[in-house]
């Protein structure tokens, strides 16, 4: 099968550079980041680490996010407790629900960006 892997994830938006700039300072997601802390970061591209991705359509039913969003966001994190430190230091609402974590799927909260889309944070188990 040739597919490798995502190549992007594209959405609307009201302001595309206030939420550009938003992803950069507070996820460190987006053109110019690097996660691989390997080599310079591309102005064009975000240089991801290698892992696990969930490719799943939900019911249209599904009230695991809003009714009026078509998508959500699932971020993996490698310290999802230190991010949330900086994300609650910059005063974004974070939401927390213990059923949501397990030994098996791993730890996740939730945010949302300044146009109110939803972003999972996802910590793995650890392998």
């Amino acid at each position: 099968m040739p597919v490798v892997g995502m190549g992007g994830l594209f959405f609307r938006a009201k302001d595309p550079d206030a939420l550009n700039a938003w992803y950069r300072e507070h996820l460190d997601v987006g053109a110019g980041c690097n996660s691989t802390g390997e080599g310079e970061p591309d102005e064009w591209f975000w240089k991801v680490t290698g892992g696990p991705m969930v490719f799943a359509p939900f019911k249209e039913s599904t009230d695991y996010f809003a009714a009026d969003k078509q998508f959500m966001i699932n971020l993996r994190v490698s310290d999802l407790d230190s991010l949330l430190e900086q994300l609650n230091a910059a005063g974004i609402d974070i939401i927390v629900k213990p059923e949501w974590n397990s030994p098996e799927t791993g730890s996740f909260a939730r945010i949302h960006d300044p146009e109110g889309n939803a972003i999972e944070l996802w910590e793995p188990p650890a392998a």
